[in-house]
């Protein structure tokens, strides 16, 4: 297959540049001594994860079940849920999973430990914890230490639950903060912290400076996008992962619609130091201004270049990991040809 035989919009993957990046996140993980575990959100793809862990990283990190289910079946077998798991329904799932595979899972309350210990008692085998502690997002993850140690305690003395150590997204100046804070209560309670694992890739080539850091959960890396560029962790030649659309009208000498809306790149902002929905790479100046469901208006009002009815683009997404999720296949760029592979987790946020 060729890039001419493709219908649009379709996901083109370059696996040279894929290849590059993982090689350059191993690389830099091994040198520090910090444990790769990629995030599989980004690519949801098994045949990207089996190249990850090919590489050297230590296991795979999951956000939702649905992820871990896939990959657990294609035979995946060391996997971080990083993401908290309440009630009956995801513990049952949970302990199917942990009958088949070594799993641990991040918590920040009671509610979410219980649920892990039920999935535990069902299966009968040992689920591995780790304590997530808020660095400043305000997303999930406890806000004290005295919770944080808390909640190890009782891990500690649940059956079947080891305390893994902890864990925050993202790794920051205050990640280390809160860590030597922690080391301190937690020994004085005569309680090891036997990782910290932190996330992110902005700032993943820093993890080795915080010095807290034992493992590095990062998804967007292999691909890359216009936030990891506008961030200063990638530059054009590192993205790896472009939507092929095509411009189906030119309505004014300005202006021109291809044919992919939110339904193909997301409404994901640009990040920093960017403008509109994606960058077409053959005609960098232009502004995919305004996204409808099926429809990319492109400004060309500061594009001295401007493309024809019928020409196709490549566009750089915003933000890949969303982009991914909208698609049921990559088409695979490698020594000149193409191969359709499938995006095995796609839909998976249950």
């Amino acid at each position: 297959m060729k890039i001419e035989d493709l219908d649009t919009p379709v996901p083109l993957v370059d696996l040279a540049i894929v290849d590059a990046n993982l090689k350059r996140m191993q690389d830099y993980c091994d040198d520090h001594g910090i444990a790769l575990r990629p995030h599989i959100k980004t690519h949801k793809s098994v045949k990207l994860a089996e190249r990850q862990l090919a590489l050297g990283a230590k296991g795979i990190s999951c956000q939702k079940l649905g992820e871990a289910e896939v990959m657990v079946g294609a035979g995946i077998e060391d996997i971080l849920i990083s993401y908290p798991l309440i009630g009956p329904i995801k513990a049952r799932r949970l302990a199917a999973l942990a009958r088949r595979a070594k799993m641990s899972v991040a918590i920040d309350s009671r509610a979410a430990l219980e649920t892990v210990a039920s999935a535990a008692r069902m299966a009968d085998a040992d689920i591995g914890v780790l304590v997530e502690f808020d660095s400043g997002l305000g997303r999930t993850g406890v806000v004290t230490v005295a919770e944080a140690l808390a909640l190890a305690q009782k891990v500690g003395e649940t059956p079947h639950l080891s305390f893994d150590g902890l864990m925050t997204y993202p790794a920051s100046e205050a990640s280390v903060a809160f860590v030597k804070r922690a080391r301190d209560a937690f020994a004085a309670a005569g309680l090891a912290i036997p990782k910290v694992s932190g996330g992110g890739t902005p700032n993943a080539f820093r993890t080795h400076e915080f010095g807290v850091i034992d493992e590095l959960r990062v998804g967007t890396y292999l691909y890359n996008d216009r936030m990891m560029m506008g961030v200063g962790h990638a530059e054009l030649k590192d993205c790896a992962f472009d939507v092929l659309v095509t411009v189906v009208s030119r309505p004014t000498p300005d202006r021109a619609i291809i044919d992919a809306g939110t339904k193909s790149l997301t409404s994901d902002p640009a990040g920093k130091g960017g403008s509109g929905h994606g960058l077409i790479r053959e005609y960098p100046d232009a502004v995919i201004e305004r996204l409808t469901e099926e429809h990319g208006m492109v400004d060309l009002s500061t594009s001295a270049k401007k493309p024809e009815i019928g020409e196709r683009l490549r566009v750089i997404p915003n933000h890949v990991c969303p982009v991914s999720n909208l698609h049921d296949s990559i088409f695979v760029l490698e020594n000149g040809g193409v191969s359709e592979w499938r995006v095995d987790a796609r839909g998976m946020t249950r």
